[in-house]
């Protein structure tokens, strides 16, 4: 059977590229079998034309298995159904396909580029992906003020002002900060920072700021640090330390040495942020270069980010779920996922010919707004850039493959402690986070052989249970958690919805609630462990694991095991104070004036502004509510009869 849906889809960026046509087709089907996933994908050719678009392949559930793209859609979808000469890999995927999705675009290049956007947000499991981390760190000089700061910057890109990055690291984007500040004397502090000083803060004390905010440096000459700051991160900095020693030559004929050694400072700054620079990037330009590696069926993809001749970082990315794909072909979907994040420069170098390169240049000139050409380079100091790119890639694959034998090894052993039928794959740990039942909360980080899954981590707020009590709060928690997995996946089919292991953070009170409360879903084979610090509470290593049927055991204090479980507690601990911590912020900031219903914020300011606090709101006459600034009879009247009903 078939059904039309319409739709638009996903657009981050915010582009209206695509047509809002779209069609779903499903198939039922009982068991997983190749012949149903063929027949599935042969209803779908029926309907199509040979337009460009993106197609999504689900399974009998609606998730989505692959994302693909297509010149002609109706052709490419018919080849799936050509079972001979395809890769086990389609073959897998095809016998779990139980249904299609289909996206019609303009063109390829907006194909490409859409299938870039859903990889990114369905993440599939046919598809090769990049680690779901954190955004690249930039570095924004700010052009909303008169005096305009500079700060780190992730995420999207809102704010007014210039960008430069991207940065590797959140640490090379501080270092960097850091030196800007000494030599530019540019501010860091936020706006309401500024506008409520009347002395100097501790950063020009130490001549890391001019002090605009106190008229230590007035707007003219503050806007000339900003154009050198600008010039400087653009890559002319050749030219602002040549202007900045002639400054300091003129100041020292001219006998003033207070200023003379403020520049000879700054002088010193930017000699240390170029030569904290590994990578000789000079003439250059704006460029990204990237080169794979590959060995031990792993990839690994080297990046080094230039701007201005300068290198801003480099990164090693590890992308997943390549085997039995050709690296061109990696390298060539690293780079548009890479590039649905970060804006593309004009010139990305790459150690191979990609398939349908032209194509792919054609789709980043569409998502940029510039041209933007990919080219292997061959010879002079491209060329040198690229070797070093090749050598690093090769060395952070090395230490890839080193440390997954390492891993295998610990996480084997660990199975073997904990008593495991096998290496676990999806690892759940759990704690809980309060302060004398206040705010309380659950916290859930996942974590799997290749590192913590930021993504799927949660937090429960304890709805139920007594707010001081760790064992109740530890019933409400699985019990959530644990039922709710039984009404998405009660036959445990789908990937990602059982853990493999549950560790808990507690002891014979947590574990046997724990234990309890899967007993009374009647949930088996779910792998429980509490580790507790044992008698020694302040002695990191003496941590006690408590089995469900009453067991007790330890490891030695030097024991991989035991690092690997420790760094498991340790982040959900972590997750669970930072989430607590939000909720309590979020408490502190809410304001009582909250509770009254349909009251917006702009007049619960004009009401806080004009009587000082919510008690003095709370205490006002009707006349002394409808004489404040911006709140109209009607608005006044809800106020007072929210305070004085039935009283």
């Amino acid at each position: 059977m078939s059904r039309t849906e319409a739709g638009t889809p996903p657009n981050p960026r915010g582009q209206d590229r695509f047509n809002e046509e779209r069609a779903t087709y499903t198939v039922a089907s009982a068991q997983p079998n190749l012949e149903a996933g063929v027949a599935a994908i042969r209803e779908t050719a029926r309907t199509l034309k040979p337009k460009p678009g993106v197609y999504r392949m689900l399974d009998a559930r609606g998730d989505v298995l692959y994302v693909g793209k297509a010149r002609s859609l109706k052709a490419r979808v018919a080849n799936y159904t050509q079972i001979k000469g395809l890769s086990g890999r389609l073959v897998r995927m095809i016998s779990q396909t139980r249904g299609m999705e289909i996206v019609t675009t303009n063109s390829e290049a907006e194909a490409l580029l859409l299938e870039a956007q859903l990889i990114k947000r369905f993440r599939p499991p046919f598809n090769v992906l990049l680690r779901d981390d954190k955004s690249f760190p930039f570095i924004l000089l700010r052009a909303d003020h008169a005096f305009p700061r500079i700060q780190k910057h992730r995420g999207a890109r809102k704010a007014k002002g210039n960008y430069y990055g991207p940065f590797a690291s959140a640490g090379s984007v501080n270092t960097t900060i850091n030196a800007l500040q000494k030599l530019f004397l540019l501010r860091s502090c936020t706006d309401s920072f500024f506008s409520r000083r009347d002395r100097p803060c501790l950063l020009y004390q130490i001549k890391r700021c001019s002090a605009p905010c106190v008229g230590r440096i007035d707007e003219a000459g503050y806007d000339e640090l900003v154009a050198e700051a600008k010039d400087f991160l653009s890559g002319k900095s050749g030219a602002v330390q040549t202007k900045i020693e002639t400054q300091m030559a003129q100041a020292a004929k001219d006998l003033d040495f207070e200023t003379a050694a403020i520049l000879r400072d700054r002088l010193r700054a930017a000699t240390f942020i170029q030569g904290s620079q590994a990578i000789n990037a000079s003439g250059v330009g704006d460029a990204d270069i990237f080169a794979l590696a590959a060995k031990g069926g792993q990839m690994a993809v080297q990046a080094f980010f230039i701007r201005g001749g300068q290198n801003w970082g480099h990164r090693a990315i590890f992308p997943s779920h390549t085997a039995e794909l050709p690296e061109e072909e990696v390298l060539s979907n690293v780079l548009l996922q890479f590039y649905e994040e970060v804006p593309p420069p004009r010139t990305i170098l790459v150690d191979r010919e990609l398939p349908e390169q032209a194509l792919v240049e054609q789709a980043l000139c569409t998502a940029a707004g510039h041209r933007v050409e990919i080219c292997t380079p061959q010879r002079g100091a491209r060329r040198r850039l690229m070797q070093q790119a090749q050598r690093n890639a090769v060395e952070a694959l090395e230490r890839r493959l080193a440390e997954s034998g390492t891993k295998a090894r610990t996480l084997q052993e660990l199975a073997e402690f904990l008593e495991l039928p096998e290496v676990p794959r999806r690892i759940e740990i759990y704690d809980n986070s309060h302060i004398q039942g206040d705010k309380a909360l659950g916290a859930m980080v996942v974590a799997s052989p290749e590192g913590f899954e930021k993504g799927q981590y949660r937090k429960f707020n304890i709805k139920t249970a007594q707010t001081n009590d760790d064992v109740a709060m530890m019933r409400e928690v699985m019990g959530r958690r644990f039922a709710r997995a039984m009404q998405e996946d009660p036959d445990r089919e789908r990937e990602g919805i059982w853990p493999d292991l549950v560790l808990i953070d507690g002891g014979k009170g947590q574990m046997s609630a724990a234990r309890d409360t899967l007993e009374e879903l009647g949930i088996e084979h779910v792998p429980l462990i509490a580790i507790a610090k044992g008698p020694h509470h302040g002695r990191e290593g003496r941590e006690v694991f408590h089995f469900p049927d009453g067991r007790e055991k330890t490891l030695p204090v030097n024991s991989p095991v035991l690092f690997q479980l420790q760094r498991w507690r340790d982040e959900v601990h972590r997750y669970a104070i930072g989430a607590h911590r939000a909720k309590r912020s979020r408490a502190i900031a809410a304001s009582p004036l909250d509770e009254i219903p349909n009251i917006g914020p702009a007049r619960k300011r004009a009401l806080l502004l004009h009587f000082g606090t919510a008690g003095r709101v709370r205490a006002a006459s009707l006349d002394d509510l409808q004489r404040a600034p911006g709140v109209s009879a009607r608005v006044a009247q809800q106020v007072y009869d929210f305070y004085h009903a039935g009283g």
